[in-house]
């Protein structure tokens, strides 16, 4: 697993609901009538719950980027790939000040792209991981020739960014339907499942992944897909921490196994 896929909001995973190697799910997490159902209430939590003010949701109308009425619900493209980066193993809380900084130095990706390596390093300084920041230096250089791709498959092969990074760029960008298994993700979903391993375990990969696609909201709801990914992020952040899971106000509580079991 590349760094670029790692936990976001809390560093490293957390190995206190398991340490058995065994995959010893037993469920599929899908008790819900439909998976249209928990996209559906998930979204509605998040409208009422969930984070609206971070500086990189602004919407690519309200940037003058885009004129058009999908800019209206899609993001800036340059904004939200900053953000995933500088998200790859810091908190949201710590990240916030660096990218008000970094977006007054380079507020484009011609800007980043033209830019010298230590003046971008420079601007990274305090963030850690130097490598992201040397990784979207070279990323920039590349993008301001041919523009972002909206596709995830062409996002991941862009220095630094992989599957869940790519498609959560995709998604909150572009409106793609696309899957993300972030830290705060995987923690959902094995909960969800009643897996008894961490989360973060290789073999567990292919199911957490297998039920982060099969949820992905279907109809009228996956044209908010903007919304459902930071929906999705906000869920594990907010209500299904680590230590302190509040089943109580969880919006799609129905169909856990572990809140059904107490696990």
């Amino acid at each position: 697993m590349t760094e670029s896929d790692k936990s976001r909001e809390s560093g490293t995973e957390d190995k206190s609901r398991g340490s058995g190697t065994e995959d010893k799910s037993r469920g599929s997490g899908t008790a819900d009538k439909s998976c249209h159902s928990f996209a559906e209430k998930l979204l509605d939590w998040h409208a009422h719950h969930g984070r609206h003010a971070l500086p990189w949701q602004r919407p690519a109308s309200e940037l003058n980027l885009r004129t058009d009425r999908e800019a209206a619900t899609v993001r800036d493209p340059y904004r939200v790939w900053l953000s995933e980066i500088m998200l790859q193993q810091t908190q949201v809380a710590a990240v916030i000040p660096y990218f008000l900084r970094f977006v007054e130095r380079f507020p484009t990706l011609d800007s980043l792209a033209a830019a010298q390596l230590p003046d971008v390093l420079g601007h990274w300084a305090g963030l850690g991981y130097y490598s992201r920041a040397r990784n979207l230096h070279a990323a920039a250089q590349t993008l301001s020739k041919t523009g972002f791709p909206r596709s995830p498959e062409e996002l991941a092969t862009l220095p630094g960014i992989g599957r869940s990074t790519a498609a959560a760029i995709a998604a909150q960008a572009f409106g793609t339907r696309a899957a993300i298994l972030d830290g705060n993700v995987r923690r959902v979903l094995a909960r969800r499942m009643g897996m008894r391993v961490w989360p973060g375990e290789k073999h567990a990969e292919p199911q957490l992944w297998a039920l982060a696609e099969q949820l992905l909201p279907n109809g009228r709801a996956a044209t908010r897909m903007p919304d459902y990914t930071q929906a999705m992020m906000d869920l594990g952040a907010l209500l299904c921490t680590r230590s302190h899971p509040n089943c109580a106000q969880c919006p799609v509580k129905t169909g856990c196994i572990a809140h059904a079991e107490s696990l």
